[in-house]
């Protein structure tokens, strides 16, 4: 039943959140303040339910460090994103012609904010640490990593490609970042980086999103296998390529700190009212 409470409770804020923010898109600093409070809102409520449901304190979202974790996390996604855009720039065609929507970009700042919350609250908070609990690290991170990429299949320009570059490269790597770290904070950070340098930056499609522009006016042209075409540069084989190599990393790491959970262990933990130790 845990599973149950903690799911419906975040995803009934993030629903609402992503309401409210969407409905003030036109006003950049009225969706810049709102999609900040629905972070808090988003943590706060995940918080709660979690320790209602496991009687524990909820230390992935732990305010000790978050700072400095969320720092790290947006430092990999904008320099994650910084090496695709130079490989379409290099390999295809991407032209900056100046200075493009500042407003965009600050409404971008709290639109992504929540997206990148509220999603890592959902797949990595309550999906991927629950079901790691029954199957272990690796079965985890592969299920809840197609689970994230088929759900980008609902927007507008979302292709099956499009899916599974996300399920590859993001799915897999964000959960990689929560397996190494056991903290949610790393995560949201560089989901957080990824998708502003994306789009409120680099001004390109986010997800196949129709995202507005953000900080730059600029164009992309060129082989959809390079640019990832009408999906946006997270259908680039670049951004697949350099999403595994962090993966790589972030479960090497998990590995060295002791953090894997293989099947066995993992049936002892879901045998216990207990979550991870943290």
């Amino acid at each position: 039943m845990r599973f149950v409470w903690q799911l419906s409770a975040v995803v009934v804020v993030a629903m609402i959140g992503g309401q409210v923010v969407a409905a003030v898109e036109n006003h950049p600093w009225l969706q810049l303040v709102l999609g900040l409070l629905a972070c808090v809102l988003a943590v706060l409520v995940y918080g709660w339910v979690v320790n209602k449901t496991e009687h524990r304190l909820a230390t992935e979202v732990a305010r000790k460090g978050a700072g400095a974790a969320i720092g790290r996390g947006m430092l990999i996604g904008v320099a994650m994103f910084g090496a695709v855009i130079t490989n379409i720039y290099v390999n295809a065609h991407y032209e900056i012609n100046g200075l493009g929507s500042v407003s965009g970009a600050v409404g971008l700042v709290g639109f992504m904010a929540a997206a990148s919350v509220t999603e890592e609250l959902i797949f990595r908070g309550v999906l991927f640490r629950i079901i790691e609990e029954h199957t272990g690290t690796w079965i985890a991170l592969t299920l809840t990593g197609l689970l994230f990429g088929l759900s980008h299949l609902l927007n507008p320009h979302a292709d099956l490609w499009g899916a599974l570059a996300i399920a590859i490269e993001a799915g897999g790597m964000l959960a990689a970042a929560y397996a190494a770290t056991r903290t949610l904070w790393v995560p949201i950070g560089l989901h957080f980086g990824w998708n502003f340098a994306a789009a409120g930056i680099f001004s390109t499609e986010v997800s196949g999103n129709d995202t507005p522009q953000g900080l730059l006016d600029t164009m992309t042209s060129g082989p959809t296998w390079v640019t990832g075409g009408d999906f946006g540069p997270e259908g680039s084989v670049y951004a697949v390529l350099f999403g595994v190599l962090v993966t790589i990393g972030f479960m090497w790491l998990a590995r060295r700190r002791g953090n894997l959970v293989p099947r066995r262990r993992a049936d002892r933990i879901a045998a216990t009212p207990t979550t991870l130790p943290r």
